[in-house]
């Protein structure tokens, strides 16, 4: 299993154009196979910072909706709307595996 954390440098003007593009690509996600754990937008604190965590069973999984969703229509209108709207300034992209008892 791996679980991937995306860190976002918002536009705090907006705000709800990346509540938006989130709300395309938790659906994207879950279509490939994937389970989205949700955005999380600023509530304290800073207010441009915004994070995501989606999980596949394994990153050969995770590269399969990589390479899926590059040729999707769905995908590929998710990416202009984000190109349309610049709705955040940069990102970062991590992976983890889980730790458990």
């Amino acid at each position: 299993m791996v679980t991937c954390y995306l860190r976002y440098v918002l536009d705090p003007f907006k705000l709800k154009e990346f509540e938006i593009y989130g709300k395309m690509w938790i659906a994207l996600v879950e279509k490939f196979g994937g389970t989205h754990h949700g955005y999380f937008m600023p509530s304290e604190g800073f207010n441009d910072i915004a994070l995501a965590l989606f999980t596949f069973p394994s990153l050969a999984d995770y590269e399969t909706y990589r390479n899926k969703a590059a040729a999707n229509a769905e995908c590929q209108a998710a990416m202009r709307y984000y190109e349309e709207t610049r709705c955040f300034l940069s990102y970062e992209r991590s992976f983890f595996r889980p730790v458990f008892k």
